[in-house]
């Protein structure tokens, strides 16, 4: 569609007329020298930069699909000679092909070879550096732009069945109905149980589950369990998960090719240039989420560079969907792990931009719908997972949230239960973000009040960048409402300054 307006009407009064409508509201610039005035503006009110390269291609819906489908299968799978051993809902759907189709303010990166990920590498590289010469503190990355989304995939395949088996387990043990905080196995019922399975040996099991691994309290809780899937300890080659079709016990991490070894020692190569680069010019690294079926790999490579980098202070920060069922099990967990392994808990937390897509999708393939029932649960959650954090952070100087949400009831929330615990924005735990272009009577009156704020600020040539854009404004029904709440506060402040002859602002 893009495409052809820019035959009909020219590329450059095409261009011109983006940088007036959709292009200019939502879009900082073209490049890292024209996004600086913008960068400057918002500085001078308090607000910080989270820069995002936004670069989306404008692909036909069919060759998206293609793209997809070629990237997330094996040839074998595709030509029908292979099967799929994965569970569904980590298998690749033609249906759903198009990962753009019932996406929220979320850049979509579809896979085309390494050269093209090579090619995002040292455009993401060259951002880092831009966002540190700016003395700007954030950059976003989307582990999809790395790499071959097969292999994130597969990845998610294990930790998800491991993380199943756990629960199994648990309920044999009568633990049912519990949060993943407080569910727990007695390691000796638990050892009783694989022996009766005869894998291995008694003596084999109980080596396993050391005082090295679990320490000595005489059970194992889900990070105990989910320590033992890591590839540094010596226990992987054991793990074994029962095939959900045949019943019968499998080996877990053997299932990973000399390939998918190699593409994901290659991605965690990657992800440590662009920390390490991130370190020496000053600027944190958000790790967007993305869909449910690429997330557990893409919080389990997220972790593994936290643990690397978060030592002194958070560097990487992860990201949370609060619109998932499972959101606040996921926020203790990781929240527990950091403090347990000693590294700095950083994450951002957001309602999520994918409800549609995985709503229908989980539909269609006959899974459980990962999403919260309503959008009064949603609120429900982020709360419930925010407060979480902030107790948190009272308690551990050195973690620290984004709260990313054009909700003002969160935003009150979130102030109200700082100042209960104490947590003073001069103390910079506490940080505030929304997009460009939107909520800007969120953003600047916090930034005027000393609040770290941030606008998430994509940016990019005009046709490269304006998918995004455009396909946001068409699908974000939110929007709209937001846009008529801001019309309404731009003509009170328009007649406040007419009335008081105060015509121009400066920020204090």
């Amino acid at each position: 569609m893009l495409y052809v307006a820019g035959k009909l009407l020219g590329q450059r009064l095409f261009k011109k007329l983006m940088k007036m409508t959709f292009y200019g509201h939502f879009v900082a610039g073209e490049d890292q020298e024209s996004i600086q005035p913008l960068i400057r503006h918002n500085k001078a009110f308090g607000v910080g930069t989270i820069l995002d390269y936004g670069v989306e291609e404008d692909l036909g819906s069919e060759e998206a699909e293609h793209r997809k489908m070629e990237s997330c299968t094996s040839p074998a799978e595709r030509d029908g000679s292979g099967t799929n051993k994965w569970e569904k809902q980590y298998q690749a759907h033609w249906a759903f092909g198009d990962r753009r189709h019932g996406v929220i303010s979320a850049c979509t990166y579809f896979y085309a070879n390494e050269a093209k990920c090579d090619s995002h590498m040292e455009t993401l590289l060259s951002c880092i550096e831009a966002s540190g010469a700016a003395n700007d503190d954030d950059f976003a990355i989307k582990l999809t732009a790395l790499g071959r989304p097969q292999f994130l995939l597969q990845f998610s395949d294990r930790p998800t069945k491991w993380r199943c088996f756990f629960h199994q387990m648990a309920a044999e043990q009568g633990q049912v109905g519990l949060a993943a905080m407080d569910t727990k196995l007695e390691v000796a019922v638990l050892q009783e149980s694989i022996t009766k399975v005869d894998i291995t040996s008694r003596a084999e099991i109980e080596d396993w589950f050391t005082a090295e691994t679990l320490g000595v309290s005489g059970t194992v809780y889900l990070q105990d369990w989910s320590s033992l899937i890591d590839s540094r300890t010596k226990l992987s080659k054991h793990l074994v998960v029962p095939n959900a079709q045949t019943g019968q016990l499998e080996p877990l991490l053997s299932q990973f090719t000399e390939e998918e070894e190699l593409q994901m020692t290659r991605m965690l190569q990657q992800m440590g240039i662009l920390a390490n680069k991130a370190t020496e010019v000053g600027v944190r690294l958000m790790v967007d989420a993305e869909q449910t079926y690429f997330q557990p790999a893409i919080s389990h490579l997220t972790q593994e560079m936290q643990r690397r980098f978060n030592v002194e202070r958070p560097l990487i920060f992860s990201t949370h969907q609060c619109y998932l069922k499972d959101a606040y099990d996921n926020v203790t967990l990781d929240v527990e792990l950091a403090r347990r392994e000693g590294w700095c808990f950083g994450s951002k937390l957001v309602r999520g931009a994918y409800m549609a897509q995985e709503r229908a999708r989980a539909a269609e393939i006959g899974c459980e719908d990962p999403i919260n029932p309503t959008y009064e649960a949603t609120n429900a959650m982020y709360h419930r997972c925010l407060d979480h954090v902030l107790e948190e952070l009272k308690h551990n100087t050195k973690a620290k949230v984004m709260v990313a949400t054009h909700n003002e009831d969160s935003v009150r929330f979130t102030l109200r239960r700082m100042e209960e615990l104490c947590l003073h924005p001069a103390g910079h735990q506490v940080y505030f973000g929304q997009l460009l272009g939107m909520c800007d009577q969120i953003s600047f009156p916090l930034g005027q009040a000393g609040y770290p704020v941030y606008k998430y600020v994509p940016y990019g040539p005009v046709m490269d960048v304006l998918p995004y854009p455009f396909r946001h404004t068409l699908e974000n029904s939110s929007l709209m409402k937001g846009a008529r709440r801001e019309r309404q506060l731009l003509w009170l402040e328009l007649f406040r300054r007419l009335r008081t002859g105060s015509f121009f602002h400066r920020p204090a």
